[in-house]
């Protein structure tokens, strides 16, 4: 894990590489933010608040992609699909 900042803001945030392929992971207080990836599913099963975005592949591309789906926990907090990673982190930290 590593701390990245983003609009003043700090999170930790993970990277594991796969046949090519970036499966990012940013880290909110309540919550994380992954590429879809990860699965919502598992999330589910362990209550955990989740919000996943597809087509990217840096922690930039994150932050500024449209949340695509979103945990019970998540939305829960907030986090509905549509709206930026960002704001989803926001409401997760």
């Amino acid at each position: 894990m590593e701390k990245i900042t983003f609009n003043n803001t700090d999170f930790l945030a993970g990277k594991i590489v796969l046949a090519g392929i970036n499966i990012l992971l940013i880290n909110a207080e309540k919550g994380s933010l992954g590429c879809a990836y990860l699965n919502l599913a598992a999330a589910e099963k362990f209550g955990h608040a989740l919000a996943t975005v597809s087509g990217v592949s840096s922690y930039d591309d994150m932050f500024n992609a449209e949340v695509k789906s979103v945990s019970t926990a998540a939305a829960a907090l907030g986090v509905r699909a549509g709206m930026t990673g960002f704001e989803a982190l926001q409401l997760m930290n």
